[in-house]
């Protein structure tokens, strides 16, 4: 599930960028260097600067994190001192360049938080994380890359088809996932649950298909202009692609979603008789205001804010959520959530408001991810409206320290949405110990996740395909 802050985003991707020619005397071109999180993660930082007709333009990436072409607002240089200011993100980079040009060393702030940052000019390859569930070739079972269409939207998306054996008849799986452009491994910090996932329920006899979200890897669309309801018109797309195929019994073919994919999931079965079971992983059982605000409140202590500052987020956070929930004119509503948005700016002490920037970047930082038609649909969404019309068997399952979809109020609105829809066939568990990407942890906070070697807890893996094998068994 998305966060409404976050560091930069939340995703990794393994790859690095080649390096560039050194200008000698020159600060522009390619910086590369590694921020360290407070011990937590580690994540590669590129200042790419470029001269202009109006003097010195920044753009940053963050290829751990796939977010490339940041625009920075202002860039300064006066031999030696570098200066970089990136309101859209709260942070700046203040820093002095060595005689020949091939080191940067200064400080990466953002939101109040220094960190040390060493630049050079050669390109930093991803970091060897260890991932010791991570499944290698050859495989024990059948693999095949696939194409299959969502004709209604014209997008076409690419996945990764494994079956136990590419002779027979098996019950399959659709993998959904969570918020944000993800690929079919739903790969974030260096790890891939949906590869680990698909790897497990193949060797158990069960097929799976992942496929690569609207707009990313071998997918084409626009993942930004999309909302739930769309990604869950491209799951309905993978579940009749599954129905031509001989292999895939189509009277066992099911969905498993994960965070947004565990709210998309009761969509699909809801709309469609094609879909045999469901299994939804960190789902949501509340609608998108109460989901943020208590995934707010439970990270911002994590994370050792103040009571006092707590409250004052959560208060101007739960206006702002309803005034997008409420306001029908969409014209109207980006004048009025900037008034409330300014009015929070002038409520902050000053060392938060040093954090935040100027009052035009804290409104826009806040406003523009608040606008889009994904969020605007995901706060008024209650997933209770699909749970009611859901015939199948469904299981769900929330890890005791998820702190982004707190685990007894949603598998709490997961099952009141099915017992009044009259629906007795679901199983519903808190599994201990587990966060929100059902990692053993210690507490839960997103700032674990990549720290921890697990990608995915086995006690979890084991829940999910001895359910399906009972389930299918029964059909």
């Amino acid at each position: 599930m998305k966060m409404i802050k976050s560091f930069l985003t939340l995703s990794l991707l393994s790859t690095f960028f080649a390096p560039s020619a050194v200008a000698q005397n020159d600060i522009t071109g390619d910086w590369y260097g590694t921020l360290d999180l407070q011990g937590m993660m580690k994540l590669r930082i590129v200042f790419h600067v470029q001269k202009t007709d109006d003097g010195l333009a920044t753009t940053l990436d963050s290829p751990d994190q796939k977010a490339f072409g940041i625009p920075a607002g202002t860039t300064a240089f006066a031999q030696p001192d570098l200066s970089i200011e990136m309101p859209a993100l709260m942070a700046s980079f203040k820093g002095a360049v060595n005689e020949d040009f091939t080191e940067l060393n200064g400080t990466f702030e953002q939101r109040g938080t220094k960190m040390p940052l060493v630049m050079g000019r050669q390109a930093i390859e991803a970091p060897t994380m260890p991932r010791p569930q991570e499944p290698k070739p050859p495989f024990p079972y059948y693999e095949e890359e696939v194409v299959f269409e969502n004709t209604g939207a014209g997008v076409s998306l690419a996945g990764t088809l494994t079956l136990p054996t590419k002779e027979g008849k098996y019950p399959v799986v659709v993998l959904v996932s969570g918020s944000g452009p993800q690929d079919r491994n739903e790969e974030l910090l260096g790890h891939k649950p949906f590869l680990v996932l698909a790897d497990h329920l193949t060797r158990r006899g069960i097929g799976v298909l992942r496929y690569d979200d609207r707009g990313v890897g071998g997918s084409t669309g626009d993942h930004g202009s999309a909302t739930s309801e769309d990604f869950a018109g491209d799951a309905l797309a993978a579940v009749a692609y599954l129905k031509t195929r001989p292999e895939v019994d189509a009277k066992n073919i099911g969905i498993a979603g994960h965070s947004e994919g565990g709210m998309i999931a009761p969509m699909c079965a809801a709309r469609s008789r094609d879909v045999a079971f469901i299994v939804l992983l960190a789902g949501t059982g509340g609608d998108g205001e109460e989901i943020l605000l208590k995934q707010i409140e439970l990270i911002n202590r994590a994370n050792g804010y103040s009571e006092e500052r707590n409250s004052r987020e959560l208060a101007f956070t739960k206006t702002a959520l309803h005034l997008i929930k409420t306001e029908q004119d969409t014209s109207l509503l980006k004048p009025k959530l900037t008034a409330v948005l300014e009015e929070a700016y002038e409520t902050l002490p000053e060392d938060e408001k040093a954090e935040s920037g100027s009052k035009e970047d804290f409104v826009k930082q806040q406003a523009d991810p608040l606008m889009t038609p994904w969020f605007r649909f995901f706060i008024k969404y209650d997933p209770k409206t699909s749970l009611e019309k859901v015939k199948c068997p469904v299981l769900a399952i929330n890890g005791e320290k998820d702190l982004q979809v707190e685990p007894k109020i949603n598998l709490a609105g997961i099952k009141a949405g099915l017992e009044k829809g009259g629906n007795t066939n679901f199983t519903i568990k808190e599994l201990p110990n587990l966060n929100h990407l059902f990692q053993t942890c210690k507490t839960g906070s997103p700032k674990e996740y990549s720290q921890i070697e697990e990608t995915f807890s086995p006690v979890a893996l084991k829940e999910v395909s001895d359910w399906i094998m009972k389930t299918v068994k029964t059909e």
